[in-house]
């Protein structure tokens, strides 16, 4: 997603109509994929294990749904997409706690990556993604903003409790 806004600096323009090549694609893989997993916490996971991860879920599929079918907005899915690369640590984090190695070095360095990465790739990309749908919500119809705020609303809050629970859990125990 990085590489995108580089190659195509026009989307950092206009995150609505404009998005390169193949980014259409990507956006309706993510939907496939959040789908995918959705029905899989829900058939093999305990519902009050994974209500917040399938709420989650949910608003990504509609969010996201929202700019396949509607073929815009798939720049700011773009954006929302750097989200993902934290899941790549918090992924590891997970085998790494599975495989009861939280006592390596390997776990505490990942720890470190992954708040680091938390950081920089789920707060400040939802904080930017909220100010940019603030300033420009008059060029956002009023129902699409409605969404996407209700969204930054739920993603928001909802990633700040888990980056203090991962704190808490991983530095502070």
């Amino acid at each position: 997603s990085p590489c995108r806004f580089y190659l195509h600096p026009e989307m950092s323009k206009d995150l609505v109509g404009t998005h390169p090549p193949g980014a259409h694609s990507l956006v309706a893989v993510s939907v496939g994929y959040f789908l995918e997993d959705f029905v899989d916490m829900l058939c093999n996971q305990k519902l009050h294990q994974s209500w917040e991860l399938l709420f989650h879920h949910s608003v990504v599929i509609i969010c996201f749904g929202i700019a396949v079918l509607l073929h815009q907005y798939v720049g700011f899915a773009l954006v929302a997409l750097l989200v993902e690369i934290n899941s790549i640590f918090l992924h590891l984090r997970q085998i790494l706690l599975m495989a009861n190695l939280v006592h390596t070095t390997c776990y505490r360095l990942n720890s470190l990556i992954n708040l680091g990465t938390y950081v920089v790739f789920r707060i400040a990309t939802l904080a930017w993604m909220t100010r940019w749908l603030f300033l420009n919500r008059h060029n956002v119809p009023p129902a699409t903003y409605a969404v996407g705020t209700v969204g930054m609303a739920i993603m928001t809050p909802m990633n700040i409790i888990l980056f203090f629970r991962l704190l808490r859990s991983d530095f502070f125990k």
